[in-house]
């Protein structure tokens, strides 16, 4: 069962112990440029999760024994492999959800081979001995011993990306892994098993069911046999899987939504905040960490909101394919409801339409333009909840007290952006805010070693670094006394 995508070729059946798996029910994917169909995709159930949960399991013993030295070889031809293929794998996801080619082409498929790249050279350094105070004469030894089988489930924004992003430590760790793809962007984690098993993994290591979340990921965060969860996506869904996992007691690590501030006080320098503000429509307003709140000190409110309008009317809107494009579309029909959906109730609740608010009248199709509103009352749903698309709001504020009130006033606290050119300032705001991460005049500048995560509904634990290892491996100490061993 396969399917020609941007002119690739793409099986669309499981992947599981190295072997191409069929299931009797399928399920359409489409294409968010056009909302055609791309092709049918193994629809995935119990079943085939538990045929994929045993092959990581039998297969989970002789990878751990391998060592984080004897996986390497493994892990940097499998980063070779996408290198290689990076031409490939943006074609084809930018025909699933809409992300722009040229993006894709340069920085975010090269950023998948660097992920498992980064990762297997990490698992190396990991383990460390030192002497103790507490008890003279002894020396601890820490081990990062690998966990077991591994249950990574994937957003659809950036699918293949995030994809390497917990495939890369999980592996390097000497997890095994069953990977469950978002079901409306399946096809780049089949791309991704076929240079696992070019690449020459063994036999179960590596495993990819596709399906819904309410069948296949259902069944593969309730297993027992799973010894760590690691998911990306909404709320709702990450309080199912903790209900699941709880009853095996299986760690779980989250990476949920934002509603992040994007803060401008009146020092900033106003090109270089404007030019990061109009970023935040990139990948149509489909990501996570986008700073949705601007924030505006108010003695610059005015001249600031007239340059992003003035700017923003100027944000090429088009096929993702073509390199002038900058907003492309929303990834399905459903999507773009639910935005449209956050919109229409924003005008209902009294808040001002500066510019957008509707689909393209030139395009049509999934392309939502972008959007800001001011003047957005108080506890308006638009200033609390995430919408995931291009759609921004703008408030002013007089003080750090107000501002600090207004940029914590949500249940989410993945990420924040501030503008100044006073570093005292910018440390005493960044200090207050609730926030994973706090991007000081930059935006999404990112460092593998460093630990990304979101406070309150924002997730649970952290990625990246040593945080990663923290997660997907058993942290074992072993003390021994010196001098006993002859």
């Amino acid at each position: 069962m396969k399917t020609i995508i941007a002119g690739r070729e793409v099986d669309t059946r499981h992947f599981i112990g190295n072997e191409r798996i069929s299931s009797p029910q399928t399920f359409p994917a489409h294409s968010a440029i056009t909302e055609k169909e791309l092709g049918t995709v193994a629809r995935g159930t119990q079943t085939e999760v538990d045929m994929a949960v045993a092959a990581a399991k039998a297969a989970f013993p002789a990878w751990a024994a391998l060592g984080a030295q004897g996986r390497l070889p493994y892990l940097e031809r499998l980063a070779h492999l996408i290198e290689s293929r990076v031409e490939d794998l943006a074609a084809v996801e930018t025909m699933n959800n809409g992300s722009l080619l040229e993006a894709s082409r340069l920085r975010v498929m090269k950023r998948g081979a660097h992920n498992i790249h980064f990762f297997a050279q990490m698992a190396l350094e990991m383990g460390k001995c030192w002497d103790t105070e507490a008890a003279k004469n002894a020396v601890n030894q820490v081990s990062y011993d690998p966990a077991g089988v591994t249950a990574l489930i994937t957003p659809w924004n950036a699918p293949f990306m995030l994809s390497t992003w917990k495939v890369g430590p999980a592996l390097a760790a000497g997890n095994t892994v069953v990977l469950k793809p978002a079901e409306w962007t399946p096809f780049t984690a089949s791309l991704l098993a076929d240079m696992a098993l070019e690449a020459g993994l063994p036999a179960g290591v590596f495993n990819v069911v596709q399906g819904f979340g309410a069948e296949a990921g259902a069944a593969l965060v309730a297993h027992k046999d799973v010894k760590r969860i690691s998911f990306t996506g909404s709320v709702p869904t990450a309080k199912k899987i903790a209900s699941s996992a709880a009853q095996n007691l299986t760690p779980v690590s989250f990476e949920l939504g934002g509603k992040s501030p994007f803060i401008v006080f009146a020092d900033c320098d106003l090109e270089l905040a404007l030019f990061n503000a109009l970023d935040q429509y990139d990948n149509c307003g489909q990501v996570c960490l986008s700073g949705t709140r601007l924030l505006v000190e108010d003695s610059i409110y005015d001249q600031f909101l007239s340059e992003f309008k003035s700017r923003a009317a100027n944000l090429i809107q088009g096929d993702p394919r073509e390199a002038k494009t900058v907003v492309g579309p929303l990834v399905t029909r459903t999507h773009l409801d639910r935005v449209d959906g956050f919109v229409q109730r924003a005008k209902q609740a009294g808040a001002t339409l500066e510019f957008g608010g509707q689909v393209s009248p030139t395009l049509g199709g999934l392309y939502y333009q972008p959007t800001l509103f001011s003047h957005v009352p108080d506890g308006a749903e638009i200033l609390s909840s995430e919408v995931f698309g291009p759609v921004l709001t703008i408030q002013k504020f007089s003080s750090e007290a107000e501002l600090l009130a207004l940029a914590n006033n949500t249940e989410y606290g993945l990420a924040a952006m501030l503008f100044t050119k006073d570093q005292a300032k910018a440390t005493r705001i960044s200090s207050q805010l609730v926030a994973g991460t706090v991007w000081q005049n930059c935006f999404y500048v990112r460092d593998l070693s460093a630990p990304f995560g979101g406070s309150k509904q924002s997730g649970i634990g952290r990625e990246g670094g040593h945080w990663s290892f923290d997660f997907y491996c058993d942290i074992k100490n072993t003390m021994h006394r010196k001098g006993t061993f002859y």
